[in-house]
C-alpha cells in the first residue's frame, strides 16, 4: 500500500479522451493525500473527509460489481474508528481531489490488486462517478499509478519521470474559481449529440490534442508551440464555457514569445496551464495572477 497518493496535471486531451484520444496525464507532488487516524474518536465525528468517505463506502455497497471487489467490511471499521484522508489537494480545481480519494480506497480495500490499466481506469470511473455524476477513472489512475503516462485506447504508455525536455516549463494559473465539473461535462456531451459539432471537434480539435502530446514527449519545441497555438483556438471555439472570463485575455492575445496557455481538467475554474520556454517574461505576462511552476 501506497504512504501517499499524489494530485495530478492532465497536460492534454481532457475533453477528446472522451472519443478514446491520447491524454497525457503526469503527477503533481505538491499536493497529496495520505491516510491517518485521528487523535480522539471524538474529534473524528467532525471531519468532512471521514463522514464523505462513509457516504463514499454507502454507495460502493449498492453498486454490486464495486462492492464484491472491495472489503467494505473493513473500511467501514476503520471509518467508525475515525480513519480519514488528510489531504492538501485543493477541491475544485482539476487536480483530482476525488481521485487520490478514489485511489486510496481502491489501494487500501482492493481484495485483489489488478495490473491491467484500462480495466482499473474503467473500475475507476465507476467509482469516481459518486462524485461526478460520470467519470473517464483517468485522474483515479493516474493518482494510483504516481508516475507520467500516455493513455491511448489500446493501452497506458508509462513515461520516465524526466520526460519533459527542459526547455519546456509548465505553469499554473490560478483563476480563484472552484470549477464544478458535472454541469460543464453535461454541457459537453449535450454538444456532442450535433453531429456537426461532433465531426469539427473530431477532424479539428482531436489531431491538434494529438500533435501537442506527439511533439512534447519527442521534445519538438517549435512544433510543440505551434500545435499549441491551435489547440487554444480549438478550445475558444468548443469548449468556451470551460473558459473563465477573467483569463480570457489570456487565450485571446498573440504573443512575441513561446507562450499559450489551455485549460485544465474540466475547465470553468481551477487552474488555467501555461507553457512557455521563456519563464522570465511569462512571469512579467502573469504578474497578476498566483503561479505555480512546475
Amino acid at each position: 500500500m501506497r504512504d501517499r497518493y499524489y494530485s495530478k496535471v492532465i497536460l492534454f486531451g481532457e475533453y477528446s479522451m472522451i472519443f478514446d484520444a491520447t491524454a497525457l496525464m503526469i503527477p503533481l507532488k505538491r499536493f497529496s493525500a495520505q491516510w491517518q487516524f485521528p487523535q480522539s474518536r471524538n474529534r473524528a465525528a467532525s471531519l468532512t473527509s471521514n463522514q464523505s468517505l462513509k457516504r463514499f463506502c454507502q454507495y460502493l455497497s449498492e453498486t454490486e460489481e464495486l462492492s464484491s471487489l472491495l472489503d467494505l467490511q473493513a473500511l467501514r471499521k476503520d471509518l467508525n474508528e475515525g480513519l480519514f484522508l488528510a489531504s492538501n489537494v485543493p477541491s475544485g480545481y482539476g487536480l483530482g481531489s476525488s481521485g487520490t480519494l478514489v485511489a486510496a480506497v481502491y489501494d487500501r480495500y482492493a481484495v485483489q490488486k489488478s495490473d491491467d490499466y484500462l480495466q482499473l481506469k474503467t473500475l475507476f470511473g465507476q467509482m469516481e462517478s459518486h462524485f461526478h455524476g460520470s467519470s473517464s477513472g483517468i485522474d483515479p489512475l493516474q493518482c494510483y499509478l504516481g508516475k507520467p503516462f500516455k493513455i491511448m485506447p489500446k493501452g497506458v504508455e508509462l513515461l520516465s519521470d524526466d520526460f519533459l525536455k527542459k526547455d519546456i516549463h509548465i505553469c499554473l494559473i490560478d483563476t480563484k474559481i472552484k470549477s464544478n465539473t458535472k454541469p460543464l461535462v453535461n454541457h459537453f456531451k449535450a454538444q456532442r449529440e450535433n453531429p456537426q459539432f461532433l465531426n469539427r471537434f473530431q477532424s479539428d480539435y482531436v489531431p491538434c490534442v494529438t500533435s501537442c502530446i506527439n511533439t512534447m514527449i519527442e521534445g519538438n519545441k517549435e512544433l510543440f508551440f505551434s500545435s499549441l497555438k491551435q489547440l487554444t483556438k480549438g478550445q475558444l471555439d468548443f469548449l468556451r464555457p470551460m473558459v473563465t472570463d477573467n483569463t480570457l485575455d489570456l487565450f485571446t492575445t498573440e504573443y512575441d514569445f513561446n507562450f499559450g496557455v489551455k485549460i485544465s481538467g474540466s475547465g470553468g475554474g481551477g487552474y488555467v496551464l501555461g507553457f512557455t520556454d521563456d519563464v522570465e517574461q511569462a512571469s512579467k505576462l502573469l504578474n497578476d495572477f498566483e503561479v505555480i511552476w512546475l
